[in-house]
């Protein structure tokens, strides 16, 4: 073969190469378009821990740094006026670090045949102090409770059947409720005669406590000791305002306490009717409620570990203000049935304490980076 004829060949070789290369680059170019460049920060949510890869979202990927709030509030907004000026409107609290507000939260499951009785309750708690929030159980519908002055301004929730734990769980996150400085989640059946809810806050915070609730008069239904109200000795445990043990040698005995004993129901416990807790404590709290128990029996025996710190010395009950616990049965039954309906709640309640109690065993020994305090 001639040199011009195998330089023509070269030639065209080198041309065929080429239009390959091209071909293969269109296809590139047309598969995947040019884009910009994406920032990916993912903002961090106020008191949670940094989410990992499969749990960002695309919302965190796609939006810029100052526009993702982490935490909200349940103040009214009107639909009017300048935002600024108003308080569920107002940017502050969410630019750089929180700011801890003066309000608390009061969430209560409620009844349309107990409205007399919430009615008393709910009065107690200033409405420029304390933001309310009922659940409501029965079906019955905010208008049945218009009438009053202070369910205009409350947050209605509605599910029938539901309990106060399930209400909870899908409608206090903590991230929902980080504004307020302490939640209280109450029963409905509760009298408060003797009940100061400003005095009783001035006390939590002198004391330190983080997860506590008010003594019972000792004509209420009682199941632990601890609960009831101890005979005000000034000078002793804060002036006699607080407890934080139970003894045997108390009117009430049993429950095999003595003056050495460090865990629940002893000491470091509340129960589960009238609740106080901290805003940290309650992240921690509503984080240990199951999102498929509704009873949260056991959970009691678990709140000490919200504490942030010492259960002996940040979980009390407070003596000075306490309330009147009726124990009347108000969520589900009717008149003909009342007593087998009970009678199967105690049977779920006593099944999901068992299932509690089996997933916390199991959940402690799968986490190897978790150390119980209290073991």
């Amino acid at each position: 073969m001639s040199s011009r004829k195998r330089f023509s060949l070269r030639v065209l070789l080198v041309f065929l190469l080429v239009l390959l290369f091209l071909a293969g680059a269109t296809n590139t170019l047309l598969q995947h378009p040019a884009r910009s460049p994406v920032n990916c920060y993912v903002p961090a949510v106020h008191g949670t821990e940094e989410q990992g890869p499969k749990k960002q979202t695309s919302v965190g990927k796609a939006l810029s740094r100052g526009i993702v709030h982490g935490t909200s509030s349940l103040e009214m907004v009107s639909m009017v006026g300048d935002p600024e000026q108003q308080h569920g409107g107002r940017p502050s609290l969410y630019v750089g670090e929180f700011q801890q507000s003066s309000k608390s939260l009061v969430a209560i499951p409620v009844g349309i045949k107990n409205k007399a009785a919430v009615d008393k309750l709910v009065s107690k708690f200033p409405a420029d102090r304390f933001t309310l929030m009922v659940f409501h159980y029965d079906g019955a519908g905010e208008e049945q409770w218009d009438d009053l002055e202070w369910s205009r301004s409350a947050v209605h929730v509605s599910a029938r059947g539901q309990t106060k734990w399930w209400f909870a769980k899908r409608f206090l996150h903590p991230d929902i409720v980080a504004e307020y400085d302490y939640v209280f989640l109450w029963d409905e059946d509760v009298e408060v005669d003797a009940f100061d809810p400003v005095r009783y806050l001035d006390i939590v915070n002198r004391e330190g406590l983080e997860v506590s609730q008010t003594a019972l008069d000792r004509r209420s239904e009682i199941h632990h000791g601890i609960t009831a109200r101890a005979q005000l000795r000034p000078g002793v445990q804060g002036g006699g305002d607080v407890h934080r043990r139970f003894c045997t040698a108390s009117a009430l005995g049993g429950g095999g306490c003595d003056d050495i004993s460090s865990g629940p129901p002893c000491a470091g416990w509340v129960e589960m009717m009238v609740p106080v807790f901290s805003r940290a404590a309650w992240r921690c709290g509503q984080g240990m409620v199951q999102n498929d128990l509704v009873h949260a029996w056991g959970l009691d025996y678990k709140l000490g570990y919200c504490a942030q710190g010492d259960r002996t010395l940040k979980v009390g009950v407070v003596d000075s203000e306490y309330v009147l616990h009726r124990g009347v049965p108000t969520l589900g039954g009717t008149e003909g049935n009342v007593a087998a309906f009970r009678s199967a709640v105690r049977r779920r309640s006593h099944a999901e304490m068992q299932i509690f109690d089996r997933r916390w065993k199991e959940a402690a020994a799968n986490d190897v980076s978790w150390t119980d305090p209290y073991q």
